[in-house]
Order: structure tokens, then C-alpha cells, then sequence
């Protein structure tokens, strides 16, 4: 029987490869852009992410918490656990998105994997060119070295 991080992993492969594919590049290319909204990436993605058994904006997974309002942008179970997927644009590291997205899934009962879709680089309305994919590596990754662990068994990042 396959482990649930098998598993994870190789969902996690398929949306690598439905992220590379021409149509989808495309499709988050001619969104990605000043002024984009990460609701344009979703779009170019959901279908695909349907297909492969998720469920967009889910609601209710939250409900035990103050906060539970809190949403994924997709949902999917997998095997008494689940997967959410958060797809970043603008403010990804200036209004700490990456790291919300980590606490979400630290607290949701529900799933024990993070698929952060985040852009590669994005240009700011000064100029500057912002390394957002290395930023949010670099961050994370202080949560999976001891004394800092989280509940989180696995963040796969995605860049765009």
C-alpha cells in the first residue's frame, strides 16, 4: 500500500507536469503580469486540479476554529489526511501569504500537505524584479529544521 506521502508526491508530479505543459504555461503566462490576480492563475489551473480530485474554495474544513471562515483554494482528501493547494501571485512574500498558507495547513485537521503554487519572479510597479519562488523556499524551509517543525508532513512548491 502506497504511503500517504507517496501519494502526496505523486499528485504532486502530475500537477508538475500539467504546470509544464504547453497549454497551462501558456494560459498562467498571459495572466502573469502587473496587476494579475493569483484568481487568474487558479483558473488556468482548476480544471486540471478538478480532474485529479479537487475541489475548489472548500469550505468547512476550519469549522472547529475561530477562524473558520479559512479556505483553501483546493481541497483533497487523501488517506484519513488531505491536501491543500494555495496559488500565490502579488503578495506572496510582501503580505506573507507563503506563510499563512504553512499556518493554514498546520491547523487544519483535515490535510497534512501544502501544494503552494507561487510565481517564479514577478516585476513590482517600481521595477524591481522580485525572486518570490527562492524567497518562499528559503522561508519554509525554516519550518522543517529542528527546534521549528510543524504538523505539516510536506510543502511541495510550485513556481510559475
Amino acid at each position: 500500500m502506497e504511503s500517504r506521502f507517496e501519494e502526496a508526491s505523486g499528485l504532486a508530479s502530475r500537477v508538475r507536469n500539467l504546470m509544464e505543459s504547453d497549454s497551462i504555461y501558456s494560459a498562467i503566462q498571459r495572466v502573469h503580469r502587473l496587476g494579475g490576480k493569483s484568481q487568474e492563475i487558479q483558473a488556468a489551473l482548476v480544471a486540471d486540479l478538478e480532474a485529479l480530485g479537487f475541489k475548489s474554495e472548500r469550505n468547512g474544513l476550519f469549522a472547529e476554529y475561530a477562524v473558520s471562515s479559512l479556505r483553501p483554494d483546493f481541497y483533497r482528501p487523501l488517506n484519513n489526511s488531505g491536501i491543500l493547494v494555495e496559488v500565490e501571485r502579488g503578495k506572496t512574500i510582501t503580505n506573507n501569504m507563503d506563510l499563512l498558507d504553512l499556518w493554514k495547513c498546520h491547523l487544519c485537521t483535515k490535510a497534512d500537505f501544502l501544494f503552494l503554487i507561487v510565481p517564479v519572479a514577478r516585476v513590482s510597479e517600481n521595477g524591481t524584479r522580485i525572486k518570490a519562488f527562492d524567497s518562499v523556499s528559503r522561508r519554509l524551509a525554516t519550518f522543517f529544521k529542528p527546534p521549528n517543525y510543524v504538523n505539516v508532513e510536506a510543502v511541495f512548491l510550485f513556481g510559475y
